[in-house]
């Protein structure tokens, strides 16, 4: 298996308090004094090695180390039947095409501070969970959920056999105002690539196709921005459902 590493403050200290467990060895930068941090590293006793900045650099080349990284183990992805047989239905959240990590790292970064949020990737043609990614999602793999599958399309069909509707985020002629659907629920939210949207085989699957209100000028929001929109009104409700 693999190692991954996590380098940041906010990014390891989140994971020292959820998931210390994944962590092999944590590389401080000399002098440099993280009493929270170092705390955990001791009180779970984690192996500690203080390193100069030029040291550190070398065992993860990356902007902004902020002092600190930390030797995990490979991303453990959840499988998709593991999700669909919860009690609890959490929000599925399909990523058909999302190949930036910075975009991929935000949307599960994103899905952790609403809650109740499982995001499904396809193996192939598609940003993975790495390094950069757990960076950007800044502690948010340890609370949303990932699972990868070989097809998604048959992802989708498995959902629906589950008894989740299955919503596609797109912008056509036959998209309703996402403010003015009322969504049922248990629920898939499909996101297509930026520029291309979803795939025919994708979208044929879809119950409901939503759009992002614009009053101004029809652009199109960077993908993370549009998840962030579609988390909020989704999470909105399905808090009055469950009243």
């Amino acid at each position: 298996m693999a190692d991954m590493y996590l380098y940041g403050k906010n990014s390891v200290l989140e994971r020292l308090k959820v998931n210390s467990a994944s962590i092999k060895k944590i590389f401080l930068q000399e002098n440099l004094n993280l009493a929270a941090i170092e705390q955990l590293i001791k009180q779970h006793r984690i192996p500690l090695e203080r390193l100069r900045p030029a040291q550190l650099e070398r065992i993860k080349k990356a902007d902004n180390l902020q002092g600190i990284v930390a030797k995990i183990n490979e991303y453990k992805y959840v499988s998709l039947e593991e999700l669909l047989g919860q009690e609890k239905k959490l929000t599925l959240l399909f990523l058909d095409r999302i190949y930036d990590p910075q975009n991929l790292g935000a949307i599960i970064r994103t899905a952790a501070c609403f809650g109740n949020f499982a995001v499904v990737i396809p193996k192939h043609k598609a940003c993975a969970v790495n390094d950069t990614v757990i960076h950007v999602a800044q502690g948010g793999e340890n609370y949303t959920p990932v699972s990868m599958v070989s097809n998604l399309t048959n992802a989708i069909i498995s959902a629906k056999k589950s008894g989740y509707w299955i919503m596609g985020a797109t912008v056509n002629k036959n998209s309703q105002e996402l403010n003015k659907i009322s969504m049922p629920f248990p629920l898939g939210v499909v996101f297509g690539s930026e520029g291309e949207g979803l795939r025919y085989g994708v979208d044929k699957y879809v119950d409901i196709r939503a759009q992002i209100p614009m009053a101004l000028a029809k652009l199109s929001f960077n993908v993370s921005i549009a998840f962030a929109i579609f988390c909020y009104e989704t999470d909105r409700q399905r808090g009055r459902s469950e009243k």
